[in-house]
């Protein structure tokens, strides 16, 4: 199993390509493919396609935090996740991550082998969550913003600077980990495109992402296959991939450490002959 230090600092020792975060959603309503790896038997194949893709982190969520969405229970969050992680951790040593903002999902995930913990809500929904993560110094943890909840996040998001409003947001939340004895070193950020952000926020964010990494932390950003795509260009999710690398454009001209995305290998070939045009001039 790969230590901590090496999954955020890979990126930034070795002048590699940008991490690439592949997202397997083990849900019943997820925005882009709800209900398509619900399946054991599917999500477990949809890993295998990601690790043949040459994915550098895989990224299982078991609630959806669409716009709209409800909350599920423990339970059936547990049901999904856990038999696929410990799956995934069988058959591979690539770092795992899991998307819940539960403690409970997050202990169980860690003893069944992930890395990280991915919590959009950046350990404001689960008291118990900061104490998880404090005890298991092994851990990675990812702190997203977000305006609002995921039921009502959607409904007219406001903000007077978005990009320094994410940055106090986030700061506090680092503090909050570092003051509870987890090291900087252990925190990724992420500015959560889509998360309480209207198109324009999400444009703005795209554009002055390297002002997010004053705060010292490696960064991830998923904008893939993101609602904004289709206020620009009208389109299916599935048919996102175009505008989803454009985003990743941006994020590559940032210096972004990891790209969470739903097209492993498009982003991958992108990635590499961009970053070879870039190293050509």
């Amino acid at each position: 199993m790969l230590p901590p230090e090496h999954i955020i600092n890979q990126h930034l020792t070795e002048k590699s390509l940008p991490l690439i975060m592949g997202i397997l959603n083990v849900t019943t309503d997820s925005f882009s493919d709800g209900n398509r790896y619900l399946n054991y038997e599917d999500a477990i194949k949809h890993a295998h396609q990601m690790i043949s893709d040459r994915v550098d982190i895989i990224d299982v969520g078991g609630e959806s935090t669409r716009p709209g969405s409800e909350p599920v229970s423990l339970k059936d969050e547990l049901n999904r996740v856990i038999p696929v992680i410990k799956e995934i951790r069988r058959i591979t040593d690539i770092p795992i991550s899991v998307d819940t903002r539960k403690a409970e999902v997050a202990k169980q995930a860690i003893y069944s082998g992930a890395n990280i913990v991915n919590d959009i809500s950046a350990l404001r929904y689960d008291k118990d969550m900061i104490h998880l993560l404090a005890a298991n110094h092994q851990v990675v943890i990812i702190l997203m913003h977000m305006q609002g909840e995921p039921s009502t996040m959607q409904v007219s998001p406001h903000y007077n600077d978005v990009i320094q409003e994410i940055k106090d947001f986030l700061l506090e939340r680092v503090s909050y980990c570092t003051n509870h004895y987890i090291n900087l070193n252990r925190i990724i950020i992420d500015p959560g495109i889509g998360f309480g952000k209207t198109t324009i926020h999400n444009l703005k964010i795209l554009s002055d992402l390297r002002l997010l990494h004053s705060l010292g932390t490696p960064l991830v950003v998923g904008a893939s296959r993101k609602r904004f795509i289709n206020d620009i260009s009208e389109c299916e999710p599935y048919e996102r991939i175009g505008g989803s690398l454009a985003a990743t454009q941006a994020c590559l001209e940032a210096g972004v450490e990891i790209i969470r995305v739903h097209d492993v290998k498009e982003h991958r070939q992108y990635i590499k002959v961009a970053r070879a045009i870039l190293e050509a001039g």
